[in-house]
């Protein structure tokens, strides 16, 4: 049956099928970096750290969890600059740095690869202007990339026309480097990877609780509009997953 062969990728069984000897980490080959690298010259804005948001996630783990759903409709009310950046930390923050391309974060990652990068389309975010951005995760801080025209629209068709996702306060939009994750695994990369996005967006989830925000996992999207969108160039790197953010509405 077509369908035992897309189940197979569920399955662990490749590593049977794989000799590891052939990936570049055993053939003594330097990992790729922990962040994409980016021009010099590029405008970077500084996000707010750990200590300028004390009182950010201050809930309960189980209040948390307990008020954790999918969130489609949001007020027009904008995130605060350090709720964003809360939310950054918490999906993708890095909480110490070690050796040779490896870096800790605050979500788990197959191997320490962590094969994400984070975009924003950010339309109503104080103290930021609309547009496009790309999460610099080492020195938590935001990179600037080239203005988007009707990025409303242009998020929602990225996500095959489904409004509400250029309808809150901001859209993280992650893609994968999946170099990162082969040059240990090679080949069996490819679910892990997967496992790693679901890691990412149930911090999001999470935290956005806490800020009084809703987000809602996207994974049905036009893939060369979502590529197109950030840059991405469709091998290499590209989407995986999107998630709108934005302030619960009043009840």
């Amino acid at each position: 049956m077509k369908e035992a062969n897309y189940r197979n990728f569920l399955k662990d069984a490749i590593r049977k099928e794989l000799d590891f000897s052939g990936t570049e980490q055993n053939r003594g080959l330097p990992p790729p970096p922990v962040e994409k690298p980016f021009p010099a010259g590029g405008r970077v804005i500084a996000l707010p750290g750990p200590d300028a948001w004390p009182n950010l996630g201050s809930l309960t783990v189980r209040e948390a969890i307990e008020g954790r759903k999918s969130v489609r409709n949001y007020s027009r009310a904008p995130l605060a600059l350090d709720e964003l950046a809360f939310l950054l930390w918490a999906t993708q923050g890095i909480r110490s740095r070690v050796i040779k391309g490896h870096a800790f974060r605050t979500v788990p990652s197959a191997g320490c690869r962590h094969s994400f990068e984070t975009y924003l389309a950010v339309f109503r975010v104080a103290g930021l202007e609309k547009g496009l951005y790309r999460y610099l995760p080492l020195s938590h801080s935001l990179l600037c990339l080239e203005s988007v025209k009707d990025l409303e629209t242009a998020a929602a068709e990225a996500a095959l026309g489904q409004g509400f996702v250029g309808a809150g306060a901001v859209t993280f939009i992650w893609t994968t480097l999946p170099a990162r994750m082969e040059w240990r695994y090679g080949p069996a990369s490819y679910k892990v990877i997967a496992l790693d996005a679901g890691h990412v967006c149930q911090n999001l989830y999470l935290a956005c609780r806490a800020v009084g925000a809703g987000t809602c996992a996207i994974a049905a999207y036009d893939q060369e509009k979502a590529d197109a969108l950030v840059g991405a160039d469709g091998r290499e790197e590209f989407v995986i997953y999107l998630a709108p953010v934005g302030k619960l509405p009043e009840r």
